[in-house]
């Protein structure tokens, strides 16, 4: 199969004889900066939107479907992109397709249509989705297949530095300058118009970063990794059986842990985005809280995640990742249901639980990306084109949850999380074998 890269850089300067991978990872520390940053911004503009096109639950939840549903249209087409081009040349479309998406808020908020935003949404997301399709195998095989999940877990946290400091950011830019609509009030013309001009130089600003770290990387030289190369250094205890379970499966799909790794990428995500999309709501009518105040408590959510993956980091090379995860996800479990139980002067409980669910969040993701791909060999971009097509559980889980809350009530929607972290603990502890 080919190789995955177009150039080879040399490694003649390490005494051991080892690539030394610390540009290559210093770049995806960046990259994944960038998706975090960006996705997060969804769950800013999501009560601003609600606002300006006078939404309900289900309706403003389109973002993140839309956002997401990227991931099932794109995530293998992503995958042949990076078969044939290379990681590195992904990397470069990725960041260009989604610079591109950000381009389209400008003609959204112009024009101010609604679908046009959702529209600008999904192209956006497919960008991210072909750097996810890319980054995440390239930081597993960086490396001993041994320490993947920590390694994937450190340049995550990334990810969530991103996602802790973009709250701050629109809450500095978008939130503390749009006009709110009072309670069973519409906003005036003149006031939509206001609000969506907001948004137009935040993102036009973003898309030119995006298109100034996709000439960057153009400029750097990565390590070339070639697919047949895919954990060939495993353990002494899992490499024959890795090499002949891999060389006879016809394809990633064959291997029962992977199948059930997608359902589980797909019920951390779903459950992370749809907490993260109703926090600012939930905080507002449970907590009394302004949307900038919530916006600050956005990013202890995330920073939760942040300093959940630096410290996750350092566990998962001591203690077995199975049982780290199963462990993190019965704990946002319980948060989850104080959050639900919790009602009138508990407000404040409620969502601070809802917060700290996000410290539990922090290892799932690369935990279960690496358990999953774990022992595939030359299957590994096909295994990893499944994973990302399951982020899709960012679409369905807040639009049910959407559904939930306006046949209910918003407290009452968390229940649907909580069964998505209920199936994670079961394949931390059996699944993922």
């Amino acid at each position: 199969m080919a190789s995955f890269s177009t150039s080879t850089p040399k490694f003649s300067d390490n005494p051991a004889g080892q690539p030394d991978y610390t540009p290559a990872l210093v770049s995806l520390m960046i990259l994944f900066f960038m998706m975090g940053f960006i996705t997060c911004l969804n769950d800013i503009l999501i009560p601003v939107l609600k606002d300006a096109f006078d939404l309900n639950y289900t309706e403003s939840m389109l973002v993140q479907f839309c956002f997401f549903t990227a991931y099932l249209v794109m995530s293998i087409p992503s995958g042949k992109i990076v078969q044939k081009l290379g990681y590195k040349r992904g990397m470069i479309i990725g960041f260009i397709g989604a610079g591109i998406g950000c381009l389209l808020f400008y003609p959204a908020a112009v024009n101010k249509i609604y679908p046009l935003f959702l529209g600008a949404f999904f192209i956006l997301a497919s960008g991210i989705t072909l750097l996810q399709v890319a980054a995440n195998p390239y930081v597993s095989i960086l490396g001993k297949p041994e320490t993947a999940s920590s390694r994937l877990t450190l340049t995550q946290a990334f990810n969530s530095v991103g996602t802790t400091l973009a709250p701050q950011f629109g809450s500095l830019f978008i939130l503390s300058v749009v006009v709110k609509a009072a309670i069973g009030q519409k906003l005036s013309p003149e006031q939509i118009d206001f609000n969506l001009h907001q948004l137009k130089v935040p993102y036009i600003g973003i898309a030119i970063t995006l298109f100034a770290i996709a000439l960057v990387v153009g400029l750097l030289k990565l390590p070339t990794i070639k697919a047949e190369e895919v954990n060939q250094e495993e353990s002494k205890e899992t490499k024959n059986v890795t090499e002949t379970t891999a060389n006879q499966a016809k394809s990633a799909w064959s291997f029962t842990h992977l199948r059930y790794g997608v359902g589980g990428i797909f019920a951390y995500v779903g459950a992370e985005v749809a907490i993260g999309s109703f926090l600012i709501l939930f905080m507002k009518h449970y907590g009394g809280l302004t949307e900038e105040q919530a916006s600050e408590n956005l990013s202890y959510y995330w920073g939760g995640a942040m300093l959940g993956r630096f410290i996750g980091s350092a566990i998962l090379q001591r203690v077995q990742a199975g049982y780290v995860l199963a462990c993190s996800a019965a704990v946002a479990s319980f948060l989850l249901l104080i959050a639900i139980l919790a009602s009138g002067v508990a407000g404040t409980v409620a969502v601070w639980s809802l917060t700290a669910v996000g410290l539990c969040n922090s290892i799932m993701f690369p935990t279960i990306f690496t358990l999953a791909v774990r022992g595939i060999g030359k299957h590994t971009n096909q295994g990893s084109g499944y994973l990302s097509t399951a982020i899709f559980g960012g679409a369905v889980i807040p639009a049910l949850q959407g559904l939930i809350a306006d046949n209910s009530s918003m407290q009452i929607s968390f229940i649907l999380p909580v069964f998505c972290y209920i199936y994670i603990v079961w394949y931390g502890l059996k699944g993922h074998k």
